[in-house]
């Protein structure tokens, strides 16, 4: 098929597949860049929200339950600040309030809580089995779908590690009044030392990052292909002044030279390998004349 098409429509052809090529290639290594690129801004969101609940589950820990904790028997209810995962909880719900975090989300989902707010849900739920059954895992984070659209999550196993948090999960008779007062003696309790009994689960939008990946692809891709499509046109345009021409020219001379127009000249339109080759097809026809003119007198 190739045999019968002219040069110049060889080369463009080549110059069309390799433009196809490139651009295939560098909008796949793009895309890949820009996802690896989403996944890691999300996934930096995400450590840094659950370092800092951390940190306030800390301070909830070591320096306001010590202050409130005498408080639980002589209180009528029950003081939720001493419980650093209610601190978290709180502190999180105030952050949701700014516009920018609203779709932020920050759960200690429990299987067997006290307060039932943090009852997990059958997601949270296996989560917690798969931290029990593989004790060795202190993390998962994923990309999952929700209503709202794709969300990255990261997710803790959160272990009873002090005695001292036994006195509220043990058994009701060991719990502080005002914590039977407040909710109940059905849930919170059967804790043990070393068990996992929750997930400490962060989740944040990606859908807008991973949006914000694409229209970058989208306008990089285009400006790729605007400057694909510029060099290709100024790749034929110089091909063919600087090629294609000269070699027409050279080719309807040869056409003329051989039915006997010796008068025609090859033009060496340069001293590149195009103005040798005019060149020697001069020296070639100077030679046809000179051996048809022996030729000639021979036959007189």
């Amino acid at each position: 098929m190739l045999k019968n098409l002219k040069i110049g429509t060889k080369f463009n052809l080549l110059l069309m597949l390799v433009f196809v090529v490139g651009i295939s290639i560098s909008g796949a290594a793009l895309s890949y860049v820009l996802q690896q690129r989403a996944q890691a801004e999300v996934a930096s969101k995400a450590l840094t929200l659950i370092q800092t609940i951390n940190s306030v589950r800390d301070y909830t820990s070591t320096h306001i339950n010590p202050l409130l904790a005498p408080r639980l028997e002589t209180e009528s209810s029950f003081i939720p600040e001493t419980v650093p995962a209610y601190s978290a909880t709180e502190v999180f719900a105030n952050l949701r309030k700014n516009e920018e975090y609203k779709n932020f989300f920050y759960k200690e989902a429990t299987l067997n809580p006290t307060n039932l707010r943090d009852k997990a849900d059958s997601f949270e739920t296996k989560l917690v089995e798969r931290f029990r059954n593989e004790p060795e895992t202190k993390e998962l984070s994923d990309f999952r779908t929700l209503p709202g659209g794709k969300v990255f999550y990261i997710a803790r196993p959160l272990t009873i590690k002090k005695e001292s948090c036994l006195r509220c999960h043990s058994t009701p008779d060991a719990a502080p009044k005002s914590q039977i007062a407040t909710y109940g003696s059905e849930w919170g309790f059967g804790w043990k030392l070393n068990e996992i009994v929750a997930t400490q689960v962060i989740s944040v939008p990606a859908e807008d990052v991973f949006t914000n990946a694409r229209q970058s692809l989208s306008l990089i891709m285009t400006i790729l292909i605007s400057i694909f499509t510029v060099v290709i046109l100024l790749i034929n345009y110089l091909l063919r002044k600087t090629v294609i021409q000269p070699i027409k020219k050279m080719a309807k001379t040869a056409q003329e030279v051989s039915t006997g127009k010796t008068s025609s000249d090859f033009e060496q339109p340069s001293n590149d390998e195009i103005g040798t080759l005019a060149v020697a097809f001069n020296r070639m026809k100077a030679s046809l004349e000179i051996a048809m003119k022996l030729l000639n007198k021979q036959r007189s």
